[in-house]
């Protein structure tokens, strides 16, 4: 048995009303819009005619202001915690390594073209939904955020800014803000042990699990990542798995 069920549990927010009809995960409302492509219907999630706040500036916050623009929002906003990283290298990140420098994808290039304005807000967070009395999300209350270092452990963190709330419109929020690893049930069901970020944990470079004849790889494996990661352990676990069961392999 070989477990590659992905980190599907997302990461969620502390903060009051949760609750709120039309506040919900990104890969849920991404899953629901596929869905009503591929079915030719309307999605049960859809950001027509709503204030859009997608939470989270990864790429897959970057899809739900795609989407959200094509169901015709009225407007979309993505916050996201960090400081806005700079337009050009900084002699700390030379070439060759992975540019990390200020990049506009393609939901951030379509949101300027229809509200000429990039969606993105820096160091910023929400701090509260508001209900209407049927429980309907209508606004957010947003926060600033500094980044403060601790003078004991030298970490860096982002606090909030006293005094900095703000009020705006919002019926859909999406929470892009990563998964913490892979679900609950899923490892529980197969009796397998899991690390501290709750994936299928085995022995360093290894593939098999706490349980005979289990094994795992990709997201549920490593943690969120890259497709290519996935490709890459789907490999290695099988290789992995045709040892166990032949003795030897050839791939």
């Amino acid at each position: 048995m070989l477990l590659c069920g992905g980190a599907r549990k997302p990461r969620s927010l502390n903060v009051e009303h949760m609750d709120a009809e039309g506040v919900m995960f990104a890969v849920d409302y991404l899953t629901a819009a596929t869905r009503a492509v591929l079915g030719g219907t309307v999605s049960e999630a859809s950001a027509a005619g709503k204030h859009v706040i997608v939470v989270g500036g990864g790429d897959t916050g970057n899809d739900c202001v795609g989407t959200a623009l094509r169901q015709e929002c009225v407007s979309v906003t993505q916050l996201e915690m960090m400081p806005a990283p700079p337009e050009d290298r900084t002699p700390g990140n030379p070439w060759p390594e992975w540019p990390r420098i200020l990049k506009v994808d393609y939901g951030q290039e379509e949101a300027i073209w229809k509200f000429g304005a990039d969606p993105r807000i820096y160091q910023t967070t929400v701090k509260e939904f508001v209900k209407d009395k049927r429980g309907n999300l209508k606004e957010a209350v947003l926060i600033s955020l500094s980044a403060q270092k601790d003078p004991n452990t030298g970490r860096l963190s982002m606090v909030p800014v006293e005094g900095s709330e703000r009020t705006v419109p919002a019926q859909l929020v999406l929470i892009a803000a990563g998964f913490l690893g892979s679900e609950r049930y899923v490892t529980e069901s197969f009796g397998v042990e899991t690390d501290g970020r709750t994936n299928v944990k085995t022995a360093p470079g290894g593939y098999a699990s706490s349980r005979a004849k289990i094994y795992t790889a990709g997201d549920m494996h490593r943690g969120q990542s890259l497709v290519v990661w996935a490709i890459t352990e789907g490999r290695a676990a099988a290789r992995a798995v045709d040892l166990d069961l032949m003795g030897y392999t050839n791939l």
